[in-house]
């Protein structure tokens, strides 16, 4: 049976200072979850991850209404994975941003930037946007949780076109690379990692873009474009936005030898 997954937000001692052998102690929600919900027993193994990279596999010792107490039998720390993945997500009605985001978790995604373009139909005020983030940013934690991540990916705030092409502007000019995904681009994808894919390889970020249901805007694609964006085409099928952006992950995991 596959181990399930913890996050070490309620672990003590903290989870980078123990090794292994080391008596803890999984309270909190997550203990709570652990023994009540999941009815983990004395000899079940499970993982507990800090998001960052530090996987402890662990066996329990007892159970209580609280919690666990466990014993580490390992400690691995999983290294940050290069280059970083960044799916730059509009906002999209009817939660497809939110399956992107769940999705584009599970393949391997490191984070997520929310784009309000100029087509979005969902509009993000200061009020929503934080809301939105915020549950962004849980999506992509039970996410990290299923699929047994030991890296939770982060949330960036929520950009503008404008803010978006600085932030654009700043990764190319960093090392980084942009990744356009648009239905009229000259080539697809398995073409540029064909191509291209040492420098993919080389640099520190990469990036892929997805726009709204309606599309990116000519002048959207012009300005990302002029900051170093790179036009690519998926596939032969027109992809809705909550499919696009893993749908390029899975793609660049492949490149990448993540997969």
């Amino acid at each position: 049976m596959t181990r399930p997954v913890f996050l070490s937000d309620d672990l003590t001692p903290s989870a980078d200072t123990v090794s292994a052998g080391a008596s803890v102690h999984l309270g909190g929600p997550e203990g709570r979850h652990a023994a009540v919900v999941r009815r983990l027993g004395v000899g079940a193994e499970l993982d507990v991850v800090d998001g960052l990279g530090l996987r402890l596999t662990c066996t329990v010792t007892a159970v209580g209404g609280q919690g666990l107490d466990l014993r580490v039998l390992d400690v691995r720390d999983e290294g940050a994975p290069c280059p970083s993945l960044v799916l730059v997500q509009a906002l999209a009605k009817g939660g497809r941003d939110e399956q992107a985001v769940e999705s584009a978790t599970e393949i391997g995604m490191d984070s997520f930037i929310p784009w309000q373009s100029e087509r979005t139909i969902v509009r993000w005020n200061a009020q929503k946007a934080q809301r939105g983030r915020a549950k962004w940013q849980d999506v992509a934690r039970s996410a990290a949780k299923q699929s047994r991540r030991a890296h939770l990916p982060s949330v960036h705030e929520v950009l503008d076109t404008r803010g978006l092409v600085r932030w654009v502007q700043g990764l190319v000019e960093g090392g980084g690379v942009c990744l356009v995904c648009h239905e009229e681009a000259p080539r697809t994808l398995v073409d540029l990692l064909r191509e291209d894919g040492q420098t993919i390889r080389r640099s520190a970020c990469v990036a892929v873009v997805v726009g709204p249901e309606g599309g990116i805007t000519p002048a959207e694609l012009s300005s990302l474009e002029t900051v170093g964006g790179r036009p690519v085409l998926l596939g032969p099928h027109v992809l809705r936005s909550s499919t696009a952006g893993p749908a390029a992950g899975i793609l660049l995991g492949a490149a990448l030898g993540r997969w």
